[in-house]
C-alpha cells in the first residue's frame, strides 16, 4: 500500500488532502510512524523524529495514530488478496508477498492479477496500491518500489540481470544502511560490484548473510512465499512528551496501555498466557518484567490483574518513566483446538 497510515488519515479527512501529512506526535520525544508523499517531498521518512520532521517542512501536520481503523483497512486488502490465492504471505500490516503461480481465477497472468488487484483495492477501499511482480520474492519486492506510488512494475526473467547490476546497493531488499555503508568502504556500489565479488570475500566481511549477498547478485532467491509465519507477541507502547514522575501518574498511564491492547487483542482474535513490561526511564535506561499465567486471558479483568502483579513487583521510586509498554506471548488463535475446548468446558 501506498503511505498506508497517512492515505487512510487523507482518505477518512477530505481537508488533508494534498497536504503533507505525518502520522504520529509532534513532540520532542516522537517520531514520525508514516508520511504523505506530499510530507515526502521535504524529506520526511517513517522513523523520522518529529522535530526532525517539523524542521524540514514547517507545514507539516500532524494527526494521531488509529491502529483500529488501519487493521480495519487492512482486512479489506488481504481479503482482496484471499479472492485470488491463499498463499499470501504478510510482510506488514500493509504490505504482502502473493505467489499466483496457481490461483483461485485461473487467470494465467501475474500482471493481469497485479491490475486487477489493484483495481479492487481502489474500488473498495479508495486507496492506492503499487505491485512489483517477479519470478522470486527478493526481485517482486525491489519492483513493488520502482514505480510508487499507484503504480507497477514487472522484472521478466531475461530482464533481472541487467536490472540487478544497474541497482544501487542501497535498493537492494535484505541490506540496510549500516550493510550498505560497509559495503561502499569495500567498493561495492551497485548489483555490478557485488555481483564480482566471490562467495569468500562475501562470507568473510558479512558472515552467513554473505551467502544470501552472493545469491541475489545473480538473481537467486528459493525461498517460498511462506504462510505460516507466526506471530510471536502482540504489544502496545507509548512514549510520554513528559516523564511521568508520581506513583499515580504511572498507574493511571499503564492503565491506559493495557486498554489499548486488550483492543488489540480482541481484534486480532488472540490471547496468550506470558503478559510483559516494558519501561525505559529519562536516562535511556530500559527494563523489563514478565510473567506466565496458567490461564489464558479471557478479558481485561484478567490483563489487569496480571499487569498489576507486575507493577506491584516494581520499586519505581524516584525514577522518572518515558516510555510505557505492555505485551502478550505465547499467542493463541480463537481458533486452536484447545481454545475451542476450553469454550466448550466454560
Amino acid at each position: 500500500m501506498d503511505a498506508f497510515f497517512a492515505s487512510v488519515e487523507q482518505l477518512d479527512n477530505p481537508d488533508l488532502r494534498g497536504k503533507p501529512v505525518a502520522v504520529g506526535g509532534s513532540g520532542e520525544r516522537h517520531v514520525v510512524a508514516a508520511a504523505s508523499y506530499e510530507a515526502r517531498k521535504f524529506g520526511v521518512r517513517s522513523a523520522m523524529p518529529s522535530v526532525t520532521a517539523k524542521k524540514l517542512c514547517p507545514g507539516l501536520i500532524f494527526v494521531r495514530h488509529r491502529f483500529e481503523r488501519y487493521h480495519e483497512m487492512s482486512e479489506q486488502v488481504f481479503e482482496i488478496f484471499r479472492e485470488y490465492t491463499d498463499t499470501i504471505e504478510p510482510l506488514s500490516i500493509d504490505e504482502a508477498f502473493l505467489d499466483v503461480t496457481e490461483n483461485k481465477k485461473d487467470i494465467a497472468s501475474a500482471t493481469i492479477i497485479a491490475r486487477e488487484i489493484r483495481k479492487e483495492i481502489k474500488k473498495r477501499t479508495g486507496l492506492t496500491a503499487s505491485a512489483g511482480i517477479s519470478f522470486n520474492k527478493f526481485l517482486a519486492k525491489i519492483a513493488s518500489d520502482v514505480m510508487k506510488p499507484d503504480g507497477l512494475y514487472v522484472i521478466p526473467p531475461e530482464d533481472a540481470e541487467r536490472f540487478i547490476e544497474n541497482l544501487a546497493i542501497e535498493k537492494f531488499y535484505g541490506i540496510g544502511k549500516v550493510t550498505a555503508g560497509k559495503m561502499h568502504k569495500l567498493g561495492i556500489h551497485n548489483g555490478f560490484d557485488l555481483k564480482k565479488c566471490d562467495l569468500p570475500f562475501l562470507i568473510r566481511n558479512f558472515g552467513k548473510a554473505g551467502k544470501f549477498y552472493y545469491d541475489i547478485a545473480i538473481g537467486i532467491d528459493d525461498r517460498p512465499v511462506e504462510t505460516e509465519s507466526e506471530r510471536k507477541s502482540i504489544g502496545t507502547e507509548i512514549t510520554y512528551d513528559k516523564d511521568l514522575v508520581t506513583n499515580f501518574e504511572f498507574i493511571a498511564e499503564l492503565y491506559k496501555v493495557e486498554k489499548e491492547l486488550m483492543k488489540r487483542l480482541e481484534h486480532e482474535g488472540t490471547t496468550g498466557r506470558t503478559i510483559t513490561i516494558k519501561i525505559k526511564f529519562s536516562d535511556f535506561r530500559q527494563i523489563t518484567r514478565s510473567r506466565t499465567f496458567p490461564k489464558y486471558i479471557s478479558d481485561f479483568e484478567t490483563l489487569h490483574r496480571g499487569v498489576t502483579e507486575l507493577r506491584k513487583s516494581l520499586n519505581l521510586e524516584g525514577e522518572r518513566v518515558r516510555l510505557l509498554g505492555v505485551s502478550v506471548s505465547n499467542l493463541e488463535s480463537e481458533n486452536d483446538e484447545e481454545k475451542q475446548l476450553r469454550l466448550f468446558e466454560e
